[in-house]
């Protein structure tokens, strides 16, 4: 590596992070919030769900196994990424390492991070951070390098419709197969598309505020994202119009939220959110537990769902809503990601779910 330059995390509450520069050597601000995944740092950093946001991973060694290209396939998808772009605003380590070593590496992750002007700092305590943010919840913080300072207040993302600054701007089609899906893009991933065009499924992907009611469909997904749900309220509308139709439909991550809004519940911000790979969820009615991978601040409260609907999983590690279901009606969602990538790959089985019910 180069000489090294001094970079700062400081955050609202006034503390502040001695670390160095990696990455872009540029300021950045943003929600400051932490992942305790080991791996997978390429599919985090291009998962349009961390809009907005500084990501602390609490892995100790980051960048060992550096970056694949970023080359699309036939249909516009990312061949090795979640996304075609960086969505988090700046990255926190502990130990970044600049040499790497993985049969698909084209680059670093610092020349990687460089390419797409975002910051990283590393040679911090990021296990001191992590409790920082779990004591006090996520909070917005600043990294700054010499020559580049800056200081609060800095605008907070929440406040913010991070689902419109992500999601797709005109329709796009996908797959020619037996079945056609409308896909609500709030931010999808595109291991979500990959699940679904590997199962001769057709796609409509439309973005967030589109009116997919308009399309002859077989089922309705909505797909995660970013932010908070309250600024969705043009989309909850469109499923709430789709609910009539009866057609299945199914939500993952910011699409349990919307699903449950649409349905009459409510949502709430969590304290530091649900950042992993290691998320233990129970499906209600059953002993059947499955290690989930997820990214998300707001939760539903299950204590505002209606009548004709109930949970379908819940947090094994503190009781939040992990996904609803209808007891009449082919309408489901999960908070966590079925799809994984990564992650585990426990709950797959809820794309079939869907595809049976079509």
């Amino acid at each position: 590596m180069e000489q090294k330059i001094r970079a700062t995390l400081k955050l609202e509450n006034g503390m502040k992070f001695q670390g160095y520069s990696f990455g872009y050597n540029g300021p950045c601000d943003g929600e400051v919030v932490f992942s305790t995944a080991m791996v997978g740092y390429t599919e985090s950093l291009t998962d349009p769900s961390y809009s907005g946001q500084i990501l602390c991973i609490t892995y100790p060694i980051v960048g060992n196994y550096g970056v694949p290209e970023e080359g699309a396939d036939e249909n516009g998808i990312s061949l090795n990424m979640e996304s075609n772009g960086i969505y988090v605003r700046g990255l926190v380590v502990s130990d970044y390492s600049d040499d790497f070593s993985h049969w698909k590496a084209a680059r670093s992750l610092g020349q990687w991070l460089d390419e797409h002007k975002v910051p990283g700092i590393y040679g911090i305590d990021t296990r001191e951070l992590t409790k920082v943010l779990r004591d006090n919840g996520s909070m917005l913080g600043i990294i700054e390098t010499e020559g580049n300072e800056r200081d609060f207040p800095v605008p907070d993302p929440n406040r913010e419709n991070q689902v419109a600054v992500v999601s797709c701007k005109e329709v796009i089609r996908y797959g020619h197969g037996s079945k056609k899906i409308v896909l609500v893009d709030c931010g999808v991933k595109h291991n979500i598309l990959r699940c679904f065009l590997q199962r001769d499924v057709e796609i409509i992907r439309v973005p967030w505020d589109y009116d997919f009611n308009c399309f002859d469909y077989d089922g309705l997904f909505i797909s995660n994202g970013p932010g908070n749900p309250e600024f969705c309220d043009i989309t909850v509308e469109h499923i709430r119009k789709a609910m009539e139709r009866d057609k299945p439909i199914f939500g993952i991550c910011m699409g349990n939220q919307l699903l449950s809004r649409a349905a009459g519940a409510k949502t709430y911000k969590l304290k530091y959110g649900h950042r992993s790979h290691n998320q233990p969820v129970r499906m209600v009615g059953s002993n059947k537990c499955f290690v989930t991978s997820q990214n998300h601040g707001y939760a539903v409260d299950n204590t505002t769902l209606g009548k004709d609907w109930e949970p379908y999983f819940l947090n094994m590690n503190d009781g939040t809503n992990e996904g609803i279901r209808h007891k009449t009606k082919p309408f489901f969602s999960a908070q966590f990601h079925p799809e994984a990538s990564s992650g585990p790959t426990d709950t797959e089985f809820l794309f079939d779910e869907f595809l049976s019910k079509l």
